[in-house]
């Protein structure tokens, strides 16, 4: 859908990410630089916008009722979340949230933190191991060198356990069995099957609604004071950047791909930046209010310059990405779908930006997993100030 040209330039500075753009949108004029760099969410309170009901019932099979009274728990859950980890201590385990009783669930290895937990309003599950324990285990696998046909790892904490995602048709080449073979010797493993290699979702230079570095179109991810924020994949340091008009933004001002994949652009030449993500007409377009992490099992959604607005669930965290490229740490996986051209783009929780589109396997069509690389990472890797309305 074509946007009218006072929207496209109201919106362009926080639109030119590259391959992905995630998150409900609403329409906003430019907000004041807060005194502080804020990673917290706000505490005004908004309603959530007919699209992004429209868009969690279409895309989650729920009912708007539904949709609404779960976007109410997801938001005490991310409240909850923080107090719940300090009750448990060194007997955490982890979290996620569960969308059939609409609570957080904490996992402890002691059952005498279980009542300090419950206190903060989480459900408690007794497990045999910590998150410290599982988070060192992940750690010695971070440190070997993984083949193609390990797709990621990540520690589970509702399975307890490190999960190794292994492509199908690979499971049987020597190369991986040996990778999965080291990996058992690091800790309690779990070895599941994925279909697919993940892949970045970068794209050649295509019509439609861009950014553009040479031949390579992108999305952008969120508005920060002075730019905004995508993939690394999607540039180098010192690389110049174009608008969906093809006039010029700016320049990518750091980027790192791989180990991680981020990226920043400053903004200038007659563009500035505003506090939204955009709905690409399928929901409106949505403020930013903050970057409140949602738990494990939260919904998210994601915008993008190709398949535009879907939403799905968190499944995981910290999660090693093993791409052709190289190894991608610290991401989190979603069900969302996404394909080339969306890299880069917005993936938003509610009103509280989450991360930005790195790749995944699969597509809008047939379905798929997208990872995002954490928001909050971004802006303290370079400093930066999330452009909140």
């Amino acid at each position: 859908m074509r946007r009218t040209t006072v929207l496209r330039t109201a919106l362009s500075a926080i639109l030119l990410l590259g391959a992905w753009a995630t998150a409900g949108i609403a329409p906003a004029s430019a907000a004041d630089a807060p005194s502080t760099a804020s990673a917290s969410a706000s505490t005004a309170k908004a309603p959530a916008s007919a699209g992004l009901l429209s868009a969690m019932q279409k895309d989650l099979g729920l009912t708007a009722s539904q949709a609404k009274a779960r976007l109410s728990a997801e938001k005490t859950a991310t409240a909850v979340q923080g107090k719940a980890r300090r009750a448990a201590g060194p007997s955490y385990g982890g979290s996620w949230f569960d969308p059939a009783t609409g609570k957080l669930t904490v996992a402890v290895t002691s059952d005498k933190k279980a009542d300090a937990v419950r206190a903060t309003g989480a459900a408690v599950r007794l497990v045999a191991h910590g998150a410290r324990q599982l988070d060192a285990a992940k750690a010695q696998l971070d440190a070997l060198s993984a083949p193609d046909g390990v797709a990621s790892w990540h520690v589970d904490p509702k399975a307890n356990r490190v999960v190794v995602n292994v492509v199908a048709s690979s499971e049987d080449d020597n190369d991986v069995r040996a990778f999965v073979e080291q990996a058992r010797k690091a800790g309690p493993v779990l070895v599941q099957r994925t279909s697919e290699a993940p892949k970045i979702f970068s794209a050649g230079t295509v019509g439609g609604d861009p950014y553009y570095t040479g031949n390579v179109r992108c999305s952008i991810g969120f508005s920060v004071y002075g730019g905004f924020v995508t993939a690394g994949h999607c540039g180098q340091p010192g690389a110049g950047v174009s608008g969906w008009d093809g006039s010029y933004i700016g320049n990518f001002q750091g980027s790192s791909f791989p180990g991680d994949d981020y990226a920043w652009v400053s903004v200038g030449n007659g563009w500035w930046t505003v506090p939204v993500v955009l709905g690409w007409g399928t929901v409106s377009d949505q403020l930013v209010r903050g970057s409140a992490v949602a738990p494990i099992g939260a919904s998210i959604c994601r915008s993008g310059s190709t398949s535009h607005w879907h939403c799905g669930n968190v499944l995981a965290t910290n999660e090693t990405v093993n791409y052709s490229q190289g190894a991608v740490y610290q991401m989190t996986k979603t069900s969302v779908c996404a394909e080339p051209g969306d890299s880069g783009g917005s993936f938003i929780s509610g009103d509280q930006a989450q991360g930005v589109t790195s790749g995944g396997w699969g597509n809008c069509s047939s379905g798929g997993e997208t990872w995002h690389q954490p928001i909050n990472e971004i802006l303290n890797r370079y400093g930066l100030t999330l452009h909140t309305a």
